[in-house]
């Protein structure tokens, strides 16, 4: 690495700019002068050869671009003279090996945490109330309002506004210019209700817009998601609420959880409004049975698990030009350090493996996963296509400021979270990891419903790169964010809790950076560290419908 410039591949025809360039700089690329025409930022490419009008451009080694007009040598990419362009995919090649890392500095070694029948380990123990339709939604929120802060699961005191401050001064005379002079947070010195069951460590409210409406098979899906978080093992079990007439009946989650063998044999209480005999005492009754939930939930405590049964989830979200050059290759190499320790790690974000397929289908260990996932692009393909969109649409404004000019570029970057070893597994959204090694599971690139996916297929640990911040977080999951640069590690400290950053400007390797990665999530894993995300109590909960969601 130069710490200017770098070229990723020696077949790519695209360089990436580590700091500013100004008009008219000069660099030595192999022992040859480029005189850059353009103003370069750093994250963003340019080229280092003259390139024709529907020239292919190449980064990473794949396809990631064509040429819309001549470009210059030294050449600016952007949205005005490059379109996306991606590789078309086929049958699986044989032949694809792996030599994986060297972990017998991790052999052996434990975390701590909950372990549940059926085998599974959890890195925290919650219990859920959920409901099975959104017309539940405001009696969770009752029950939320009155368990939340009298059982001491409230927000920290430093993340909290005390809006008692500005009333006080409001009644006191304060104008609104003094107004806007006061400082409202609470102070982190203010006394922190004690938790009535220490080893429980929430309860968790999974309100959303389901559950009813739309198309059955939503309803189905909902129901397989939910039982995902029900026998999670980060879950001690669960309080379900029913109107009584939706489409998401409680036989079908019932049936959901049946098929998760041991795994979804919780404890489970149903209750079901219209066979009520008020609200009052339909909430109350939630509210009881939650009670004894957590009693018996307070009774489960952390013991030592082997590092086998960690199942990391690889999320990435508000990338920039600098994601997969850094973040992302640092959670590819503990992907691999896991998968070689005989864990799971789950890579998800489907519409970001677009150009990547063919590397993803000779990774796959039999045909049969091949075509599996094979089916699955082409399904989501199609269905972006049919409503006038695109994977090509995928890229956010954000995404294209920061030097991700096209999705296929994104996508070469997003699919390095993977690592390089085989996949053992392919998933469907709301299927459940079962299998050792890197599984392939398809959600939407959208944030959220595609960290709901991952933990409802089981992960019980994400890892969330970003290079331009996002507070995204799991009700049920611990999320690790990390950010690909130092400037926004600085910058949002709140909501950043590991900075991939040395790897830019060369201070540490992929390697060792990855290391350090893994000693973060076994101290996560174990409850020694809270991330960013739960101390702000981030938790986004957004189920996949199927329709189009890039």
């Amino acid at each position: 690495m130069t710490h200017e410039w770098l070229r990723l591949d020696p077949a790519d025809n695209l360089l990436v700019a580590l700091r500013d360039f100004p008009a008219g700089h000069n660099i030595d690329v192999a022992g040859k002068p480029l005189c850059l025409q353009n103003a370069v930022r750093a994250k963003h490419k340019f080229t280092d050869r003259s390139l024709a009008v529907g020239e292919q451009l190449f980064m990473y080694g794949v396809l990631v671009g064509e040429a819309t007009e001549a470009i210059p040598a030294g050449g600016l990419i952007h949205t005005g003279n490059v379109v996306h362009a991606a590789q078309s995919y086929g049958a699986r090649k044989q032949g694809y090996t792996w030599s994986p890392p060297d972990v017998s500095k991790w052999e052996g070694r434990e975390f701590l945490g909950y372990h549940r029948a059926g085998g599974a380990v959890g890195t925290a123990n919650y219990w859920l109330v959920i409901p099975l339709v959104f017309c539940e939604n405001r009696n969770v929120e009752t029950i939320r309002d009155a368990m939340i802060d009298q059982l001491g699961y409230g927000r920290q005191p430093d993340t909290i506004v005390d809006v008692h401050r500005l009333v006080d001064a409001y009644r006191s005379g304060a104008d609104v210019e003094a107004i806007l002079q006061l400082d409202p947070l609470r102070k982190g010195s203010e006394v922190q209700p004690e938790k009535v069951f220490p080893n429980v460590d929430g309860i968790k409210f999974l309100t959303h817009d389901g559950g009813c409406g739309g198309i059955r098979q939503d309803a189905e899906v909902l129901c397989e998601l939910l039982a995902g978080y029900i026998s999670h093992p980060n879950v001690a079990g669960a309080t379900v609420l029913s109107l009584g007439c939706q489409n998401a009946q409680i036989p079908i989650l019932q049936e959901a959880l049946k098929k998760r063998g041991a795994a979804g044999d919780k404890t489970v209480f149903y209750l079901e409004q219209q066979a009520s005999n008020s609200e009052r005492s339909f909430v109350a009754e939630a509210v009881k049975f939650t009670f004894a939930g957590l009693m018996e939930a307070d009774l489960c405590t952390r013991a030592p698990a082997p590092l086998s049964a960690l199942t990391l989830g690889l999320e990435c979200g508000g990338s920039d030009g600098f994601s997969g050059l850094s973040a992302n290759p640092v959670l590819g190499h503990v992907s691999d350090l896991l998968v070689a320790l005989k864990a799971k790690t789950v890579l998800a974000e489907f519409p970001e493996l677009n150009g990547v397929e063919q590397e993803m289908i000779d990774r796959c260990a039999s045909p049969e996963l091949a075509d599996k996932f094979s089916a699955l692009m082409r399904a989501y393909s199609d269905a972006a296509e049919a409503v006038g969109s695109g994977f090509k649409n995928n890229p956010s404004p954000g995404n294209i400021r920061d030097g991700l000019i096209t999705d296929a570029m994104k996508s070469a970057g997003a699919a390095k979270k993977g690592g390089s070893g085989p996949v053992a597994d392919v998933l469907d959204y709301a299927e459940p990891v079962t299998k050792a090694g890197l599984n392939l599971l398809c959600t939407p690139g959208n944030d959220v419903e595609s960290t709901t996916g991952l933990a409802g297929s089981g992960c019980n640990l994400i890892v969330f790169t970003t290079g331009l911040g996002t507070p995204t977080g799991n009700p049920i999951v611990p999320v690790v964010k990390m950010a690909s640069n130092s400037i926004l590690a600085g910058r949002m400290a709140d909501i950043i809790d590991f900075d991939a950053g040395p790897v830019i400007t060369g201070e540490e390797s992929i390697a060792e950076r990855g290391e350090a990665l893994l000693e973060l999530l076994i101290e996560v894993a174990s409850g020694k560290y809270q991330t960013a995300a739960q101390r702000l109590g981030q938790d986004d909960f957004i189920p996949w419908k199927r329709g189009v969601s890039l």
